[in-house]
């Protein structure tokens, strides 16, 4: 702890509010939080700050949420990330539940249908500008071009699962550093040539530290897996829902946009949801505070509202969002306990460095692949003609977002107030 290191209850108080304000994608709740806890307060260094940030964008998973978990365990302990991971939650949480429920049994009123209908518009455009903004980030170099390109045709043509995607760009990333490390190197401001860095020594705690964590996780996991393994008999899909977006959190690298990729792919190929549906959530995700992969909520409410087996479907939306939220955010907790003792070493292995270079890159592709994916449902959905009026919404947002950098939850609100307007006329 340092000399600014806050009273528990100042400390609570903050994250409570932050889970009702956190909106803007991980992008704005990062720059809230430094602003916030480096800036303002002055709780953290804005070195420990970086280093952080760092380490948490190793990870799979959303890395605003992870950021805030480790800050909490810095400030105050497992129990302050604790705190800090479900308060940055917990509002998102609740919001999404309401808004899934209203979208499964009230969609096809309508006004409500109308709404729904503008905001996949408006989802395509966010799309777009969100994969442009991500390769500018990642593709630094024309080589890290190619992952890029090869990562969409994969995945959109030749259907290579997203986790063999990640493997491959991974490994892709550890023989380029060894074939072109130049393009790793450091470089201060102005200069292209390499800067040689010195080789650091930490001391790292014991790895009995991470089996003791793993175990009380695994532990926590069980005793939620066990009863609704026991539910299997009631025909939901409650059991498969839990073991899917538990497995998925732990390859989704890239952000909630790659994680939605990949999500997509799967859950309408088991025929879970329709492919307007997942559109539909992400719009809902871009109007909540929260981290943006709570998508996968609306998704998994959705999947067990649709097959809810012996349960209501009620009953069978709110465990299945539930159980999806708790299966994507469990591991960040178990990611960021575990490894916090080792963020320097970790966030200074060039290896590692490059490696996910390499996954961030084909990341790109990814994106990519989901835009397509989004752009033909909404523009060309299954069954009805051409949606001219979706077209129309989606260049009209691109041309907000871009002309005057729209906030997306002020866009998303203003398209679904058009939809209104357009389907009662």
């Amino acid at each position: 702890m340092t000399a600014n290191t806050p009273s528990f209850s100042e400390f609570f108080r903050y994250w409570l509010k932050l889970g009702f304000i956190n909106f803007g994608g991980p992008a704005g709740q990062i720059a809230m939080m430094h602003k916030d806890i480096v800036d303002a307060r002055g709780w953290v260094e804005e070195k420990l700050f970086l280093r952080a940030l760092n380490f948490c964008m190793l990870l799979p998973g959303p890395e605003a949420h992870q950021l805030a978990l480790y800050l909490g365990w810095r400030l105050h302990g497992y129990l302050g990330g604790t705190v800090a991971g479900v308060f940055f939650l917990l509002p998102s949480v609740a919001l999404m539940l309401f808004l899934s429920w209203l979208a499964a049994a009230h969609g096809s009123v309508p006004m409500v249908a109308g709404v729904f209908r503008a905001i996949a518009g408006a989802v395509v455009a966010i799309v777009g500008q969100a994969l442009w903004r991500i390769s500018k980030k990642a593709l630094r170099h024309r080589i890290l071009w190619w992952f890029a390109g090869a990562s969409f045709v994969c995945g959109q043509f030749l259907r290579v699962p997203f986790p063999a995607i990640v493997l491959l760009a991974g490994i892709g990333g550890l023989v380029l550093a060894r074939l072109r490390p130049d393009i790793f190197c450091h470089r201060e401001a102005g200069s292209r040539e390499c800067v040689m860095e010195e080789p650091q020594h930490f001391d790292l705690p014991s790895l009995t530290h991470v089996f003791k964590v793993l175990a009380v996780f695994v532990c926590i996991w069980l005793a939620v897996a066990l009863p609704v393994f026991a539910m299997n008999g009631s025909g939901a899909v409650l059991p498969d829902i839990l073991l899917f977006y538990s497995k998925a959190s732990f390859v989704t690298f890239g952000g909630a946009y790659a994680v939605l990729s990949y999500v997509a792919d799967a859950v309408v190929h088991m025929g879970w949801v329709s492919e307007a549906e997942v559109v539909l959530g992400l719009g809902l995700a871009e109007t909540t505070p929260g981290p943006l992969i709570m998508v996968t909520q609306f998704v998994g409410f959705l999947s067990a509202w649709n097959n809810p087996g012996a349960l209501s479907p009620l009953s069978a939306g709110i465990l299945g969002g539930l159980l999806t939220t708790f299966g994507m955010f469990l591991p960040s907790f178990l990611f960021v306990f575990s490894g916090a003792p080792y963020i320097e070493a970790l966030t200074s292995n060039p290896r590692i460095t490059a490696a996910l270079t390499g996954i961030t890159a084909a990341v790109v592709g990814v994106v990519l692949k989901l835009g397509v994916f989004f752009g033909v449902s909404t523009f060309f959905p299954a069954g009805s003609p051409v949606d001219f009026f979706a077209m129309a919404l989606a260049a009209a947002s691109g041309f907000a977002l871009w002309r005057w950098n729209t906030g997306v939850h002020v866009l998303v609100l203003a398209c679904g107030a058009v939809g209104a307007v357009w389907s009662f006329l």
